[in-house]
């Protein structure tokens, strides 16, 4: 008989903030080291979202460690209800704290005893990321700072975190000290505190994501977006592939920006555009030799 399907949860800290953040594995444990994913959930995510959880036995099933995270300012609280509710914190998030959140995230992953991952599952010569609409800037990012990393996909990945707000919002936003965005699921405002610009501006060359991705991105980078996406326009996934030509750009007609996905989802299969790029980006990643 194949071995079953292994779930284990676990919380980690970033040194850099003392806020926790849970992540959580799925695998078949049968002791044969395996290619690990780490996955990346975008703005107003997290990593039971949607069909994310279907997604993670998806990989499983298919020979992969996959790995998922809730970034520690997303707004979910470990030990609640499993979805948004501390908009405070969701409030003082920044690209920093995020990236240093997957870093911190990698970090326990190769460290013995961090997490309850037996390193016998685990071939961290095959590391790779995958990150959706903002957690795909981030993946670009920290592939291009960290030499672990073996390949990375950006699911309808954000190409440019200095192009998202006009000049008056801009203005209004410093002014106030803040800015409120509505979530069309829960309807919450959701703050956004003037903090996340300035760490942006003190961090530029680490957080530009079009010279980084020119300059530093050495590995593979598959890219897939939607033409249909009503979140992030189709060019930014052309001004990656400008920017890394290399890449492998994959297109898909009649897709948008979450791939079918919503949530809650009360099924135990994928959305059919989520199987679709699941497959392509399990392909790319096993034919890396």
């Amino acid at each position: 008989m194949p071995a079953p399907l292994t779930t284990v949860e676990f919380l980690l800290t970033n040194p850099a903030h003392p806020r926790p953040f849970a992540a959580d594995a799925h695998y078949v444990a049968n002791g044969q080291p395996k290619a690990v994913v780490v996955f990346v959930h975008g703005f107003k995510g997290f990593k039971d979202w949607g069909h994310f959880n279907v997604l993670a036995d998806y990989f499983a099933e298919r020979g992969f460690v996959f790995v998922k995270l809730n970034l520690s300012h997303n707004g979910v609280v470990p030990g609640g209800t499993g979805d948004l509710e501390d908009m405070e914190a969701f409030g003082h998030n920044n690209f920093s704290i995020e990236l240093d959140d997957l870093g911190t995230l990698l970090d326990a992953l190769h460290q013995p005893g961090a997490t309850p991952l037996p390193a016998t599952e685990l071939d961290l010569g095959r590391l790779l990321l995958i990150g959706h609409s903002r957690g795909g800037g981030l993946v670009l990012l920290k592939a291009a700072e960290d030499a672990r990393v073996t390949a990375v996909a950006g699911w309808a990945p954000m190409s440019d975190y200095d192009q998202r707000w006009p000049a008056e919002v801009m203005r209004q936003w410093q002014a106030n000290g803040v800015q409120y965005i509505e979530n069309g699921r829960t309807g919450q405002r959701m703050p956004l505190y003037y903090q996340l610009v300035e760490n942006f501006q003190a961090n530029r060359e680490r957080l530009d994501i079009p010279v980084n991705v020119r300059t530093k991105l050495r590995q593979p980078l598959l890219i897939i977006h939607g033409d249909q996406d009503e979140t992030l326009p189709l060019q930014m996934a052309h001004d990656l592939k400008g920017w890394k030509p290399d890449a492998e750009l994959v297109i898909q007609p009649g897709v948008n920006h979450s791939f079918g996905g919503s949530h809650p989802w009360p099924h135990h299969t994928l959305p059919v555009h989520a199987q679709e790029i699941a497959d392509r980006t399990i392909l790319f990643f096993n034919n890396l030799g």
